[in-house]
């Protein structure tokens, strides 16, 4: 178990979604935070409301640093591995979350561009992994959060890019769990695999070189809205409950236990299942949005 008051976590895309929400939640927990992102100003707007929210609970005030960071750089997070390890000497929670979405099938998206988007999603976990562990290994117990997602248990078509780096992230998490376990060290970790959160990844995505058709962007992000159900906040909580437990394995939302349960029901079927219950679903979420704003 890694108690969360009195830590001091790093955590990647955090100007932002999850990664913000997370940095806020562990904050108000007793835990410091170095926050990292590209986005400086989401950075700063970040430390901020951390700041108010610290003031308004009237908790003790928490050390945050900020930190610019690309994760799709190397050398950009050795950097920040050893500012924030300088920063916060008794840093134990590393949190891999800054990730991006590429929409289009296989066919529609060009070789740079899905190297573009696993030089973020799989090989940011991997260098951010590789960086805080020799930190992370001289604590009394310590902790690293991979994110993954639904889309690394189960794929459905459209995500080949983004499913083949979560798959790749959920693979390399759990082997690597093993590995720290059996050499006995004070180093867990948690793979987590959102479901539908309400962030703005589909409308920050970018879209395959291939894909002609304006209106799939639009439709694709309308039916990402309708489809996300749970808050920011709410996923970063269960990511704290899962380290405060140590669970290999932290899922959220029930979109997402249903799907894994899915998968393993009906491994070679699930996406037709999948598809109907998207579909209706999204349908009355739209059609009751438009209810209430006529």
């Amino acid at each position: 178990m890694t108690a969360i008051s009195g830590s001091a976590a790093a955590v990647t895309g955090a100007a932002s979604g999850i990664g913000r929400a997370l940095a806020h939640e562990l904050a108000l927990r007793g835990c410091d935070v170095a926050i990292a992102d590209r986005d400086e100003a989401g950075l700063q707007a970040a430390a901020a409301e951390i700041a108010k929210a610290i003031e308004i609970a009237k908790v003790s005030p928490r050390k945050v640093t900020v930190h610019r960071l690309d994760v799709s750089e190397p050398g950009q997070i050795t950097a920040f591995a050893e500012a924030a390890g300088a920063a916060h000497p008794g840093l134990n929670i590393v949190v891999n979350n800054a990730g991006v979405a590429l929409l289009g099938e296989f066919g529609e998206i060009e070789q740079t561009q899905m190297e573009w988007l696993f030089n973020i999603n799989f090989w940011g976990v991997v260098h951010g992994t590789r960086a805080f562990l020799p930190l992370l290994s001289r604590q009394r117990e310590a902790h690293i959060v991979n994110i993954s997602s639904i889309f690394g248990i189960l794929a459905p078509p459209g995500q080949s890019a983004y499913c083949a780096a979560k798959f790749a992230v959920r693979g390399f998490s759990e082997s690597l769990r093993h590995e720290l376990a059996v050499a006995g060290s004070p180093v867990r970790l948690s793979v987590v695999h959102p479901g539908g959160v309400a962030t703005n990844i589909a409308r920050n995505s970018r879209t395959g070189s291939g894909v002609t058709d304006n209106a799939r962007r639009s439709e694709s992000i309308e039916r990402f809205d309708a489809l996300a159900r749970t808050t920011p906040t709410a996923a970063a909580q269960r990511i704290i409950t899962g380290i405060e437990k140590n669970q290999p394995r932290i899922l959220i939302g029930k979109d997402a236990h249903f799907m894994d349960l899915l998968q393993r029901f009906r491994p070679g079927t699930y996406w037709k299942v999948m598809q109907r219950m998207m579909e209706k679903t999204a349908a009355r979420r739209i059609a009751r949005d438009a209810a209430r704003a006529g």
